[in-house]
């Protein structure tokens, strides 16, 4: 392999690493959320700073695959979650 190659995989995988670690660093709390929308269904897990804010975000998470349509994800996002559990990693 060439040597410039090797420094572009390697500048690549210090971003990814980076994000990782930049999404993940302040995360105190990690939730999953099991949604039920038109008869269809699917959980998220998701991380946060607060139970709160990683719930929100599993809960949107949650929904993506089961609605389609603006219409249909604010519906899905509306509704109350089927089971919540959060947990401290």
């Amino acid at each position: 392999m060439k040597r410039s190659t090797l420094i572009t995989l390697a500048v690549i995988l210090v971003v990814i690493a980076l994000f990782v670690y930049m999404s993940t660093a302040r995360a105190t709390e990690r939730c999953t959320v099991c949604m039920e929308f038109n008869g269809r269904s699917n959980c998220a897990t998701a991380a946060g700073h607060t139970a709160a804010e990683a719930t929100e975000t599993a809960h949107s998470t949650a929904c993506g695959p089961i609605a389609s349509g603006m219409n249909e994800t604010i519906a899905c996002g509306n509704r109350a979650p089927v089971s919540v559990q959060c947990r401290t990693p």
